[in-house]
């Protein structure tokens, strides 16, 4: 019965009041073949309205938290898409807390994920060490392009993880992870001009309205096509981890979905003026 329910509550749902037709165009994205990172089985890859098979087979394991879905209506017409899914897991005494959000295009640009965050906590009892929680994460991830400033940091370009020749051993990750990030590799991470860093543009990312339109731009200056990155916050001591941040960002996707989706919705709102009626002249 939940299964059913929360698949309905998610899925794509045009409505046959409307007569536009959206004849969806998959963006260009960022990661691709075996480089398609994702975060408990979420990828950019996947659309808005397949998002509640996998929050409802992660969440298996926290009864009573159900994700939340927001629907938007495309352009001027009746047609809904999922634009955001999200959970949120109050801290409780069996489970320290944890949230997770996605963002969607629209159904223009195939209803694709472009931004993934997930907050998750770990009780006092059950902190990781930052060795252990690194080498958790380069399991999943693999080598990563850089760790600094309390991240693990992976940068992706042209199909491949971009590296800045910075080389790893487990304690010298810690050692990195406490330290800034080294000032050599945030240079590398720019471009010929000196200009679009990731790590840069996840800040910006992080603190701006994560719609398609704010994030646009930024997307288009970006010198990566997309990224993934890990904050590992100090738990009860500084050794141990007692929060850990995942964000994923397909600037690629993100870039390419905007100008399919404002082309769309352009094409939607001229096909409505054309279809107005005209009014009769009034006698003189």
């Amino acid at each position: 019965m939940f299964r059913s329910a929360l698949i309905a509550a998610f899925a794509l749902v045009p409505v046959a009041a409307s007569a536009y037709e959206i004849k969806p165009k998959v963006p260009d994205a960022g990661f691709s073949g075996k480089l398609l990172p994702d975060i408990v089985g979420l990828s950019s890859n996947v659309e808005g309205g397949k998002a509640a098979a996998i929050f409802e087979a992660y969440l298996k394991d926290l009864p009573g938290v159900k994700p939340e879905a927001t629907q938007e209506k495309f352009g001027g017409t009746n047609v809904s898409y999922v634009s955001s899914v999200k959970f949120v897991s109050p801290a409780s005494s069996n489970h320290p807390g944890e949230s997770m959000s996605a963002m969607f295009s629209s159904p223009a640009s195939a209803n694709r994920a472009y931004y993934i965050s997930r907050s998750l906590g770990f009780a006092n009892d059950k902190q990781p060490s930052k060795q252990e929680m690194i080498e958790r994460v380069t399991a999943k991830y693999g080598t990563p392009t850089a760790i600094g400033d309390g991240k693990v940091y992976y940068f992706y370009k042209g199909g491949k993880v971009m590296s800045v020749k910075e080389k790893y051993t487990p304690a010298s990750a810690v050692d990195a992870l406490n330290a800034p990030l080294n000032p050599k590799a945030a240079v590398a991470l720019n471009d010929a001009n000196g200009r679009g860093s990731c790590v840069a543009m996840l800040k910006r990312a992080e603190a701006t309205d994560k719609t398609l339109p704010k994030l646009a731009d930024d997307a288009k200056a970006a010198n990566c096509d997309g990224l993934v990155a890990v904050e590992i916050t100090n738990g009860i001591t500084t050794d141990r981890v007692g929060k850990a941040d995942f964000t994923l960002i397909d600037f690629k996707e993100i870039a390419s979905a905007a100008k399919i989706d404002a082309d769309a919705f352009a094409a939607e709102k001229n096909e409505k003026l054309n279809k107005t009626p005209m009014g009769n002249s009034p006698k003189l």
